[in-house]
């Protein structure tokens, strides 16, 4: 497979002649722009000394030219390694120099960052991108996702989701990760015309509802957009959601607000080539609370581990793909520890429903040991999220001199008058007496990580700086 097999799935697609891309608001580059700025950079690649499956860098700022750029590292022969450009420069140092990068693209021009060529890497052959995670509890790992899986996806995805040349794809998704990688990707395949916006509002929603057929957002994302009930968009036919759980409350705030609009709500891992399972728009009600069934081609398993003292048919969640990773970069041993008999270990806890949908229940590390008994953040979270006047919730724990952890809640409010009794008094028909949070914390928004996403750790720092 020739390592620009990615670029060329894209450019030689039937339906790519019809695409267009363009910055939210402006008009768009078409395919032929898109090919033929590609093109340029493969050829200034090469001209700067870039050699087969080198890593470059790609500073993205989620404009059309990351998506050319991605194309012409591709056709050079070279993989890329997306950051954001507005990352602090001691990360992007410490980044750069893991990958031994020396070249890398800017607002579509090249730029020269050593002298030296990067160390050999068998683990780089056949390579497309190094996908660098979020890193909350560690130093960020880099994935390895390979021209074959990757490609793979796209026509698992293509399948299931269904985009046309008619459509016009909104995707307010930083392209340093893989969820709004493989949807502009995917839009550009289908001939549709893509739209990237670094800023997105209700506002510019309903501005531009009238032409948005898809949107590609985060649940945090669309609890903010929701939350404008003055949100408009009659053309909107489908949501693609991922990322981080999505509850009941938001689906069924959508549902009201965009009744035309089916939703996919979709679960993976960058090391799996995202989107393994489906909440599909027909079982959005009979399987709500669930990540749904497997997506095409895609097989997993529930390992149940009895030290958690978690409830039988409870385990982690293991999937065996052929999108996976070729491995975390220099890393074997975390590689290795990371597959078991050939199935991937997600760190998920899962238990399998009656009707076969699966449902998480938690993160094996996420677990809170509350004076011995075992509580899954997600459960918590699930049942608050329930409540009228609750916008958004996030349940972690923290150490604790007694209890060795005590349970907390961050709440996001819909009613200013909302207390700690009132939500007390609300969950105690509802939830056992030890999952009831120790304490509750009212906040304006969720504290996120640098994926945007509402982050456990990043709320767990925010306890600690107010010496909670």
């Amino acid at each position: 497979m020739s390592v620009a097999n990615l670029a060329r799935a894209v450019l030689d697609a039937p339906a790519f002649a019809q695409a267009k891309a363009g910055e939210f608001g402006d008009a768009p580059l078409s395919s032929d722009d898109i090919a033929s700025a590609a093109q340029r950079i493969a050829e200034d690649l090469r001209a700067a000394g870039a050699t087969a499956n080198e890593p470059v860098v790609l500073f993205v700022s989620n404009t059309p030219r990351d998506v050319v750029a991605f194309l012409g590292i591709w056709l050079a022969g070279c993989v890329a390694a997306p950051i954001h450009a507005a990352t602090p420069a001691p990360a992007v140092e410490g980044l750069i120099t893991r990958l031994g990068a020396r070249l890398a693209v800017r607002a579509g021009a090249i730029e020269r960052l050593g002298a030296s060529p990067p160390p050999a890497r068998p683990l780089l052959d056949g390579a497309a991108l190094i996908v660098f995670t979020s890193g909350s509890t560690g130093q960020p790992k880099g994935v390895v996702v390979t021209h074959a899986g990757l490609a793979w996806k796209l026509g698992a995805l293509a399948r299931l989701i269904a985009p046309t040349s008619a459509d016009v794809v909104v995707v307010p998704l930083q392209l340093t990760f893989i969820f709004g990688i493989w949807v502009s990707l995917l839009s550009l395949m289908s001939g549709a015309r893509l739209m990237l916006a670094p800023k997105f509002s209700a506002a510019a929603l309903t501005t531009h509802g009238h032409e948005i057929t898809i949107l590609a957002a985060v649940p945090t994302l669309l609890r903010a957009l929701v939350a404008d009930e003055n949100v408009r968009a009659p053309k909107l036919a489908k949501i693609l959601t991922g990322g981080e759980p999505f509850s009941p409350a938001l689906a069924d705030k959508l549902a009201a607000l965009f009744p035309q609009a089916g939703v996919f709500d979709l679960f993976g891992l960058t090391e799996t080539g995202s989107c393994d399972f489906c909440v599909r728009p027909e079982d959005q009600i009979s399987a709500r609370g669930t990540i749904g069934r497997p997506t095409e081609g895609v097989a997993f398993r529930i390992a149940e581990q009895p030290a958690l003292g978690l409830a039988a048919g409870i385990g982690e969640l293991q999937i065996r793909t052929p999108a996976v990773m070729a491995g975390y970069l220099d890393d074997p041993a975390q590689t290795a520890a990371a597959f078991v008999d050939g199935y991937f270990r997600t760190g998920d806890l899962a238990t399998i429903r009656a009707d076969g949908a699966v449902q998480l229940v938690g993160r094996s590390k996420d677990v809170v040991s509350r004076g011995g008994n075992k509580i899954a953040p997600l459960e918590i979270e699930n049942l608050f999220a329930q409540h009228e006047s609750v916008a958004a919730v996030l349940a972690f724990g923290a150490p604790d001199a007694r209890l060795g952890e005590s349970l907390h809640l961050m709440v996001v409010a819909r009613d200013p008058g909302l207390s700690e009794a009132d939500l007390r008094a609300w969950a105690k028909d509802r939830l056992e007496r030890f999952k009831t949070p120790d304490a509750f914390h009212f906040v304006d928004a969720l504290p996120t990580g640098r994926t945007g996403k509402a982050d456990r750790a990043a709320a767990r720092l925010f306890l600690e700086t107010r010496g909670a």
